[in-house]
């Protein structure tokens, strides 16, 4: 199988490019419109392999999930003409991403191991496990960096830097809050929890936009519910639906990003297992398997829906 490892069209009347970690992004004035490559990161890496089938996997989660949530929240999507492609309004990013939290795990979780009972500013209760459920959702902001890996930031922080100013903040944690009671509901119809995730913002002409993908395997963190509470009573590892799978195969073979460490080699079989488990993810919280395409022609195809979409 292809896979898409990255574009570079040209368009008539392009106003600029951008080249993500994971997504090619082209400019046209107020519109943009982003492809989804099958790049894949972790650690704030990209993988030296692409993995087939995994750009449109993740398009149509976030486009599903878009398309549930925008008469609760507005956002920035005016069309998805092509399974790789999303059409929307290129929109002034603000620079926090609102990470939000239901369960104690992953990062807050080795944070509170390490004695932290105070993360991003929010107080936490002791004598909590792992992956136990919060007393309620929480906030936990981080700066949105251009290079390297985000950081840790509270709201008075960012109130008192002026990052954000405080009315927009407001509407920013009311949107964060909403779009995860949504994202819980849907997630519970599909035999999953919602364990925490994270929404980025924008603005135009002074209305604020959900940007990016939402409520997708590498934006969030899954568990199945069914047998959650017995895995938490006996002390067993939680069964989790996210990227997660492809960090641990890292960690496992000795790479974190830091300094020095070399990506494992990414054989045909891993590249196949990877986008196998991709499939999978977008079955349990699509409800239905993914079609084959046809990968022959593929760039013309987004190239082609491109250009009818903007014109």
């Amino acid at each position: 199988m292809q896979a898409i490892k990255e574009t570079n069209f040209k368009f008539k009347g392009q106003t600029g490019f951008y080249r993500g970690k994971v997504r090619d992004v082209y400019y046209f004035g107020e519109k943009m419109a982003m492809v989804a490559t099958d790049r894949i990161s972790a650690f704030d890496v990209v993988l030296p392999k692409a993995i087939p089938d995994k750009g449109r996997v993740l398009n149509q989660i976030a486009a599903f999930n878009l398309n549930a949530t925008k008469d609760i929240v507005p956002n920035w999507v005016l069309s998805s003409p092509d399974p790789n492609v999303t059409i929307g309004f290129k929109c002034e990013t603000f620079p926090v991403e609102m990470v939000v939290r239901g369960y104690l795990a992953g990062h807050a979780w080795r944070e509170y191991k390490s004695g932290k009972r105070k993360i991003c500013g929010v107080s936490l209760p002791e004598g909590l496990k792992e992956n136990d459920k919060l007393p309620h959702p929480i906030i936990t902001p981080t700066t949105k960096a251009s290079v390297g890996h985000d950081e840790d930031i509270s709201r008075e922080e960012i109130l008192s830097r002026g990052i954000v100013g405080k009315k927009e903040y407001e509407t920013l944690e009311d949107y964060t809050l909403n779009l995860y009671a949504i994202g819980t509901e849907l997630a519970s119809q599909r035999n999953l929890i919602l364990v925490d995730t994270k929404y980025e913002f924008g603005k135009l002409k002074e209305k604020i936009y959900l940007i990016d993908e939402v409520h997708t395997p590498d934006s969030s963190r899954y568990f199945y519910k069914d047998g959650y509470d017995h895995r938490q009573r006996t002390g067993e590892t939680q069964k989790q639906l996210s990227k997660e799978f492809v960090r641990q195969w890292l960690i496992e073979n000795g790479f974190q990003g830091k300094q020095g460490q070399h990506v494992p080699e990414m054989t045909d079989e891993i590249v196949k297992n990877i986008s196998q488990r991709y499939k999978e993810l977008y079955h349990q919280m699509i409800g239905k398997p993914i079609g084959e395409i046809n990968y022959s022609n593929i760039l013309d195809r987004i190239e082609s829906s491109i250009v009818n979409s903007i014109n």
